[in-house]
């Protein structure tokens, strides 16, 4: 874990853009669990980093092996209750074990410690030590599994799109898509999640649950940014192995180069170990039943604590609490497809509009309550310093989860500076997740596949009373507004005309112009946005004449002559006074880059690129 959490420090910890991360002096919004954390001055926060870099290492060395958990273990968890945007499951995960070994005599087999305290050199380490890290990776597993059985996870729309990733292209050789999403990434996801910890636990089992595991997280390794988290639940493996297992594959190693590695002799008796009718003096120690008290406790809260969200509602949203400690890993993907932020001055009236993610460096806000309370709060402070008084802000957050309907998060008409917000009670402001529309999601499907390869779609859903406001842009020279249920009044902004449409109704919408989508039926209306980027469309068209022309010419095939514009596409240059033709000059940029990446496409061109990329972060 030590290595592991060092070269995590300078990557998803941030120590290689620390610069970019706190900037000194400028406006920016944070979002702490605990409204007084704020970040230091930034050569302070070097300094904090450092430390925590240094016990990372004093970890995996066993140097200094207290200190160095406590070095690490305090500058983690500051910077981790500092910004709730960077929270998710395996962060927290390394918070909880670098806990776990601040407590555990991880430090009594190859330890620099063990060099000068000899009672602690290749000594026995109590049992709960280990009970309590197995019982930590078995939670995560187990806890994961069952978060997984979550109906949009069974049905296959939690990560639809995964299984077109080429790591599963063996199983689509016989497999569809479909059946490669549901089977193997969700059936699988589900199935290893819901076993791995029991077979990992029993002798006979541990073997094939090792191949399956392994393979697992190598497979997470490429498909997901998750940092050290695959490696992290790599090294775990061997907690669940019998204790002496480094000790004998350490033997196997030449008696030159055992010299220099940890003893491979039997270990010797811990006073912190309790041996049973073995020679023991007396009765368990105090500091022993205060172990195992801990250790029960401890696995009974982290038990408790992924279904706590009754508690907490205050943070909970179409899903259940902050990311980061319910293990519910991938269960939930969210796709925006508009979000829009709105000012009012408290005192002239004047509305104004600011730029998603203003003031912040984070997008994480979009999707929590807490957040776009604390983001709102944020900007009523700031907005004043630019003549905006008394300012009003208001958010319309369109979002689809799993595969759903766009639809709001937020009620767009109140003012969430004002707005009640509690860690403790339902957030009133919160518009609920239309799950009586779930079973839409398989027709939606169907649509979708009837469309052409040049059409596109958008599905919406939007509660009575409300309207959403669009601008059809120029290049979608073909858009049309569809209802698939209820009743809306479509209002043409420029040409003040409404247009009232019922379910299955369709009608052709302006380019370049507002439309207003008023839904005025008792209960939500949905429909679809059909669109073409006509614009894209004559751009392709063009670039595929461009290559059947040269195509000809090379081959012979072209009677009449080049004209002067187009000799660049044999690669000769523009007569002198000859402008370069736009579309020729995006053809060529085009083939070039395609020949680039041909080039370096290859697995050595691919780690040459990778170890530069690593190089240059831990350098910076």
């Amino acid at each position: 874990l030590g290595l592991l959490m060092a070269l995590d420090v300078p990557q998803e910890r941030g120590l290689g853009h620390l610069d970019q991360r706190y900037l000194d002096g400028l406006e920016v919004c944070r979002f702490p669990l605990l409204p007084f954390l704020q970040p230091l001055p930034l050569d302070w926060m070097y300094l904090l980093y450092t430390i925590m870099f240094l016990g990372a290492l004093g970890i995996m060395l066993g140097c200094c092996y207290r200190l160095s958990c406590v070095a690490f273990l305090c500058p983690y968890w500051y910077l981790l209750l500092l910004d709730k945007t960077s929270w998710n499951n395996h962060s927290y995960l390394y918070g909880l074990l670098g806990f776990q070994l601040a407590l555990l005599g991880a430090d009594r087999y190859g330890s620099v410690d063990g060099l000068f305290r000899p009672q602690k050199q290749n000594a026995h380490v109590p049992l709960w030590n280990y009970a309590l890290l197995r019982a930590q990776v078995f939670i995560v597993y187990f806890i994961a599994g069952l978060k997984k059985l979550d109906a949009d996870w069974v049905g296959g729309f939690s990560m639809g799109t995964l299984s077109r990733h080429w790591l599963f292209a063996p199983f689509r050789l016989v497999l569809s898509d479909e059946l490669t999403s549901r089977l193997v990434v969700h059936g699988g996801g589900l199935v290893l999640d819901l076993s791995a910890g029991f077979l990992l636990f029993f002798d006979a089992t541990r073997p094939l649950a090792l191949i399956f595991v392994t393979y697992f997280h190598c497979m997470n390794s490429q498909l997901f940014s998750i940092g050290m988290f695959s490696y992290t639940m790599l090294a775990t493996n061997g907690l669940f192995c019998r204790p002496e297992w480094p000790r004998g594959l350490l033997a196997r190693c030449p008696p030159w180069l055992q010299r220099w590695l940890p003893s491979t002799k039997p270990p010797q008796p811990s006073l912190d170990c309790h041996y049973g009718g073995r020679g023991a003096h007396g009765g368990l120690q105090p500091h022993q039943h205060l172990a195992a008290a801990f250790t029960i406790l401890y696995v009974l809260e982290q038990l408790f604590l992924p279904y706590s969200h009754f508690i907490t509602q205050g943070y909970n949203n179409w899903t259940n609490g902050l990311y980061g400690y319910s293990w519910d890993m991938m269960v939930h993907s969210r796709f925006h497809q508009h979000v829009k932020i709105t000012y009012r001055d408290g005192l002239t009236g004047e509305v104004g509009y600011l730029k998603p993610g203003a003031f912040t460096q984070s997008r994480r806000w979009r999707d929590h309550a807490d957040m776009l309370k604390q983001y709102s709060a944020c900007l009523s402070q700031l907005l004043p310093r630019y003549n905006i008084t008394q300012p009003q802000i208001y958010f319309d957050i369109w979002v689809s989860i799993n595969e759903r309907f766009q639809q709001r998060l937020v009620d767009p008409r109140v003012d969430l500076v004002r707005a009640p917000w509690s860690p403790w009670t339902p957030t009133p402001w919160l518009l609920p997740l239309l799950v009586d529309l779930s079973p839409w999601r398989q027709r939606l499907q169907e649509l979708e596949a009837q469309l052409d390869g040049h059409m596109d779609t958008v599905f919406i859903a939007d509660f009575p009373g409300l309207h959403l406001e669009n601008f059809v842009s120029e290049d979608l020279g073909n858009t049309s507004l569809q209802v698939l249920r209820g009743k809306v009044v479509v209002e043409l902004v420029e040409q003040q005309q409404n247009y009232s449409l019922q379910e299955g109704e369709r009608m052709q919408l302006p380019a370049g112009q507002y439309h207003k989508v008023h839904t005025v039926s008792p209960e939500p209306s949905c429909y679809m946005y059909l669109y073409m980027n006509t614009t894209a469309l004559e751009l392709e068209r063009n670039l595929t004449r461009l290559r059947e022309l040269r195509e000809r010419v090379r081959n012979g095939t072209e009677q009449s002559p080049l004209p002067p514009e187009l000799r660049p596409l044999l690669g000769e240059p523009p007569p002198a006074g000859v402008p370069l033709d736009p579309v020729v000059s995006l053809f060529l940029r085009r083939e070039q880059r395609e020949q680039r990446r041909e080039k370096e496409s290859s697995l050595a061109q691919r780690l040459r690129r990778f170890l530069r990329r690593k190089f240059f972060l831990f350098r910076r």
